[in-house]
């Protein structure tokens, strides 16, 4: 029996060894291949490794491509919206969870209906409210919108259905108000599962190109994910800008989920575990 355990956990590692290789070796690829020079890049045949590595390609990208304010509009964007949709969504689940009101039932429903509906079905009456409310080319136009996430609400409802309301019974019979006992004593307590609503959003928020795409039109408010698609031109692409700015875009999300990975699946799992 031990050495088939062991032969299949074995297999198994193998098997996860492969996959993992085949998910990064584009990514591998790209970070490696924003250090050739572009007479390298497009040598035949092919070569792995830069023979010359250069920063050549971080240095036009920061000149060329205006790097820095990209940067920083898509930091507010994807900072602002994550802190938004973290604020609403924590409002509406305990709201849904622990209050008794007329019509709860049916409310959140309809709420939950809203994650049936695609994009394209509500991007142009969006767009029109957008347009009509002065928001239109600006990075409010890009935050607003989809502040009130579906999803946050119910994963933030779920979270604070496994708390018991004993919690909040003790607070009031101590004198607590309604937002104190919301703030100070209940919102800690879904601290896991608010950190995987975070990072989600923020994720969504940094690659989201789509929208911002139709709201901005000035190269002021270009985000990121919108830069990298201007050095796609008619006839060329800046393929060695492209690739540097690309490397830079992973870092900031790559970051978040090394820091915060152990809270993500604390996250995920804390349901389960109280249910």
């Amino acid at each position: 029996m031990p050495s088939s355990t062991a032969r299949r956990y074995a297999v198994m590692s193998v098997c996860m060894t492969v996959l993992c290789a085949l998910f990064l070796f584009p990514v591998f690829w790209v970070v490696i291949s924003s250090f050739k020079g572009r007479s390298e890049l497009f040598m035949w045949p092919i070569s792995f490794l830069p023979q010359s590595p250069t920063l050549e390609n971080y240095v036009l990208a920061f000149e060329k491509g205006n790097f820095p304010l990209y940067f920083a509009n898509s930091v507010f964007v994807a900072i602002t919206a994550t802190l938004l949709t973290l604020v609403i969504s924590l409002m509406a689940g305990y709201a849904f969870a622990k209050y008794r009101f007329r019509l709860r039932g049916v409310l959140f429903a309809m709420v939950m209906a809203t994650m049936m509906i695609p994009l394209e079905i509500i991007m142009i009456p969006v767009f029109r409210v957008i347009v009509n409310t002065g928001m239109y080319n600006t990075l409010w136009g890009v935050i607003i919108p989809a502040v009130a996430t579906p999803t946050g609400t119910f994963m933030m409802r779920q979270a604070f259905i496994s708390i018991p309301s004993d919690y909040m019974e003790a607070a009031r019979i101590d004198g607590a108000s309604e937002t104190r006992t919301f703030v100070q004593i209940m919102s800690p307590l879904v601290m896991p599962t608010l950190t995987v609503l975070a990072i989600i959003s923020f994720m969504w928020r940094w690659n989201d190109y789509l929208w911002p795409m139709l709201v901005v039109t000035s190269k002021s408010n270009y985000t990121l994910q919108l830069a990298l698609a201007s050095f796609s031109g008619e006839y060329s692409v800046d393929w060695n800008s492209l690739l540097a700015m690309s490397v830079l875009s992973l870092i900031p999300t790559t970051t978040v989920f090394l820091i915060f990975q152990k809270r993500i699946i604390g996250g995920m799992t804390a349901g389960g575990i109280k249910g």
